[in-house]
C-alpha cells in the first residue's frame, strides 16, 4: 500500500535524517536525570551545584555535537540554550513536548504535557519534529493503558495538524521490580514487542518510534560472566527479528544508558539478523562521561572531550549504522511508494 505523505513533513524527515536516509540523531533532552548526575559529579569533584552547570552542558554538547549529527533532541526548559548553539547548518532539531518525570503519588505513571508548549508553539520555535516519552506497563489495569493509548492519539493528531513528524518514545516497566533486576529483564522483550504492536498502527499518527532493545545486555547469557542469565544471544536475536516483524513504520533505538560499548554491540546484533531499525537517538551513551569531565575541569575541559572523545563516539555510531540501519523510508517500500501532496491551507 502507497504511504501518502505531505511535501512538508517528507522534507522535515529527509532533515532528520542522514544522506542515506538515517537518523543518527543525538539524545539531550534529559531533565530531572542530568540534574541528578550533574549534583552528584559536583559532589564527588568538591565543586558547589548550580542550574547554570546543566544550562552550560547542554549549550557545549549542542555546539559541538550538532554539526555531525543528523539531529538534536532538546527540551525548551533546561536546553533553551542548548537550541540557541545548535549548528543551524546541520541537522534537524526535534523537540520535546512531555513533562520531565511522573507523579510518583498516582498509579500508571500517567505522562503529560508541557503545559506551556503546543505542536504549533515549538513548530514556531524551530522544530522539525516532536517527541513525547511514554511509560508503558502492558500488565497494568486496562483504564490507565486506555489512559495513555487516548493520550497518544491526542500528541500524533495534534501534530498532524501542523504537518510535524512525531517522535514517540516507550520505556517499558513494571512497578514490581526494579528496571535492572533478572525478573524485569524476562518480562521485557514481551513487553516492547507488544508496544511496537500497540503504536506503530496507524490510528496514532506516530512517524518514528523510539524503541528499546527487547532485552536487558546484563542478563544475555554469552555477554556476562557472572552466572546469571534471563535469555541466551540466540533467544534475544528472536526478539530482535520479532520486534522488527511487528513494525509498519520507521523506529529507532534508544541508548538507555547503557555504556557506549554496550549500546554500540546491541545494534550489531541487531543488523547481523536484519532488523530494520532506522538509526537512533542515542543520549546519555554518547556524553556521559562528560558530566564528570566538566564538573571537574570545567568549560574547556568538556569542550576538549567532546572534540575528541565525544566526537569519536558519535563518529564510531555513525559507522555502525552504516553498515546495519535501515533507510527510514524503506520501511515503506522505499520513496518510490511515498505519495507526497501538498498540504491544503488551512486557515
Amino acid at each position: 500500500m502507497t504511504k501518502v505523505m505531505t511535501k512538508q513533513k517528507f522534507n522535515r524527515m529527509q532533515k532528520l535524517a542522514n544522506e542515506d536516509g538515517v537518523i543518527d540523531a543525538l539524545a539531550l533532552d534529559q531533565r530531572g536525570s542530568l540534574v541528578k548526575m550533574m549534583k552528584q559529579a559536583a559532589a564527588d569533584n568538591g565543586k558547589p551545584f548550580s542550574m547554570k552547570m546543566v544550562y552550560d552542558f547542554k549549550k557545549l554538547v549542542s555546539q559541538v555535537l550538532s554539526p555531525i549529527s543528523s539531529a538534536i533532541l532538546l527540551d525548551a526548559q533546561m536546553g533553551f540554550e542548548g537550541i540557541e548553539a545548535k549548528d543551524p547548518a546541520t541537522g534537524g532539531l526535534i523537540m520535546s513536548y512531555e513533562q520531565t518525570g511522573y507523579d510518583v503519588d498516582t498509579p500508571g505513571r500517567l505522562p503529560k504535557l508541557i503545559q506551556n508548549q503546543s505542536a504549533q508553539i515549538m513548530v514556531e520555535e524551530g522544530a522539525d519534529a516532536l517527541k513525547v516519552l511514554l511509560y508503558l506497563n502492558t500488565n497494568d489495569t486496562d483504564d490507565i493503558n486506555r489512559t495513555k493509548q487516548a493520550f497518544s492519539q491526542r500528541y500524533g493528531t495534534e501534530a498532524l495538524a501542523v504537518d510535524v513528524p512525531t517522535f514517540f518514545e516507550v520505556v517499558t516497566y513494571d512497578d514490581r521490580y526494579a528496571s535492572d533486576s533478572i525478573e524485569f529483564a524476562k518480562e521485557k522483550p514481551q513487553m516492547v514487542i507488544e508496544a511496537m504492536k500497540e503504536f506503530t498502527q496507524d490510528k496514532y499518527h506516530i512517524d518514528v518510534l523510539k524503541m528499546e532493545m527487547p532485552f536487558n545486555p546484563k542478563f544475555v547469557k554469552e555477554w556476562n560472566d557472572d552466572g546469571e542469565y534471563a535469555y541466551t544471544e540466540e533467544e534475544v536475536k528472536g526478539y530482535l527479528r520479532e520486534l522488527s516483524a511487528a513494525a509498519t513504520r520507521p523506529f529507532i533505538f534508544l541508548s538507555a544508558g547503557v555504556p557506549t560499548p554496550v549500546f554500540q554491540r546491541q545494534l550489531k546484533l541487531a543488523g547481523s539478523v536484519g532488523t530494520k531499525f532506522s538509526g537512533v537517538l542515542s543520549g546519555r551513551a554518547t556524553w556521559r562521561d562528560g558530566i564528570n569531565v566538566y564538573a571537574k575541569d570545567g568549560e574547556a575541559g568538556l569542550v576538549d572531550w567532546l572534540e575528541h572523545k565525544g566526537t569519536q563516539n558519535v563518529m564510531d555510531l555513525k559507522e555502525i549504522l552504516s553498515a546495519n540501519a535501515t533507510p527510514w523510508y524503506d520501511m515503506y517500500g522505499g520513496k518510490d511508494e511515498i505519495e507526497i501532496i501538498e498540504r491544503p491551507d488551512i486557515k
